[in-house]
């Protein structure tokens, strides 16, 4: 369990690099007219894998960590609710990554569609950057320094 959470923590630095990287790349690139290239292609599909990887390992994670176990311990999901630390670590910041990895898988299906740059990049810079916001809310600031 201790492997499992160090290797999410650390794997978090990495996810949280290449979203910066591909959404500034996005934006850069959507409000510089420039033209979509591989480099684009590949930015954006390495980081919707690193995002996709952090998801499996944090399955794995909430799994091991047997929160089903604290909620009863608790008093149930009321209680919870009710301890801003338990709702953030059980709750929220799960929550807020699937909506973010949702986000950016969205934005990178539907980049494929379009058959010019600019569209291309358009949608790459909203969803990623609506991921990248999500993503920076919920992160554990506490525990990363």
């Amino acid at each position: 369990m201790e492997t499992v959470q160090f290797i999410h923590s650390k794997w978090a630095y990495l996810v949280l690099l290449v979203l910066v990287l591909a959404t500034f790349n996005a934006l850069i690139k959507f409000f510089g007219d420039k033209e979509f290239d591989a480099k684009d292609f590949r930015i954006s599909l390495f980081a919707l894998i690193t995002m996709h990887i952090q998801l499996l390992i944090g399955i794995i994670l909430y799994i091991t960590k047997d929160y089903f176990s604290v909620i009863e311990q608790v008093g149930g999901m009321g209680e919870v609710m009710k301890n801003s630390e338990l709702r953030k670590l059980i709750i929220e910041h799960p929550f807020a990554m699937i909506i973010a990895i949702a986000l950016v898988t969205i934005g990178y299906s539907k980049h494929k569609k379009k058959l010019t740059s600019k569209p291309k990049f358009k949608l790459l810079a909203i969803f990623y950057t609506l991921a990248l916001a999500c993503v920076l809310y919920m992160i554990p600031w506490n525990l990363w320094f």
